[in-house]
């Protein structure tokens, strides 16, 4: 039976990669990547062969490309899905190519991978108890503050994907906001240079404010509304 693989890759390291997805990915008839020079280097790096039919599938061709996938499943073949890291439809393009073949009653298989979601909150040193996933914030002050404004009563952790250029304002906006909690910026995660400071935000604000634009991905982790999370001791300082 035809079958649509999900695909969640690597978000840094290549070594991620599991031994199941490699051998999917060496076993579809066709791949809808988000960028296929992206997903070359996987196969490269892992000699893996690659299958006769690639394309595209992004944020611009999402649902064309989903169209396409239903069309060669119903020619009988089977076709792996995956963006450039992390899990398709995670911030990512993949709804509509899941929905549509879901719809259309093809089997969908998942093979998981990576998570810069829970690897952030693990690192974090956050309660991992029960948590809320926000991806990108907007980008505009006021959506973003009312955005944030959304889960200021929550009581579970917050995690949020922000760029290197805006995690200062992100940062101040969750300061004025949700209050002076325990927050922790993750950057990097899973490569080389990887790192996590961890603090309350006020000291989070001082350390990106103003300061050159960090490289990298980065994850930002804040605590739930929990007095035991709000910051008190001014002695505290952000921990590298």
């Amino acid at each position: 039976m035809s079958t649509l693989y999900i695909i969640g890759t690597p978000i840094g390291n290549l070594e991620d990669l599991s031994y199941r997805a490699t051998r999917i990915l060496g076993e579809v008839d066709a791949i809808a990547c988000e960028d296929t020079r992206i997903t070359r280097k996987i196969y490269e790096r892992f000699q893996i062969a690659s299958p006769a039919i690639r394309f595209s599938s992004h944020e611009h061709n999402e649902e064309h490309a989903a169209k396409r996938i239903v069309g060669l499943l119903r020619e009988g073949r089977s076709v792996a899905l995956c963006t450039d890291s992390g899990m398709p439809g995670v911030s990512d393009p993949g709804y509509d190519a899941v929905n549509m073949c879901r719809e259309a009653g093809f089997n969908i298989e998942l093979v998981p991978g990576p998570s810069a979601v829970l690897g952030a909150l693990v690192l974090s040193g956050l309660s991992g108890a029960s948590f809320t996933f926000k991806g990108f914030p907007p980008r505009k002050e006021g959506r973003r503050k009312r955005f944030l404004e959304m889960d200021r009563e929550a009581p579970h952790t917050l995690i949020f994907f922000e760029s290197p250029y805006r995690i200062a304002v992100l940062l101040r906006d969750a300061l004025e906001v949700l209050g002076d909690r325990e927050a922790a910026v993750c950057l990097e995660l899973t490569k080389q240079h990887e790192r996590v400071h961890r603090g309350p935000l006020s000291e989070l604000c001082a350390l990106f404010e103003g300061a050159p634009h960090p490289k990298g991905e980065i994850t930002l982790v804040i605590a739930g509304n929990n007095p035991k999370f709000l910051h008190t001791d001014k002695d505290d300082t952000v921990q590298p």
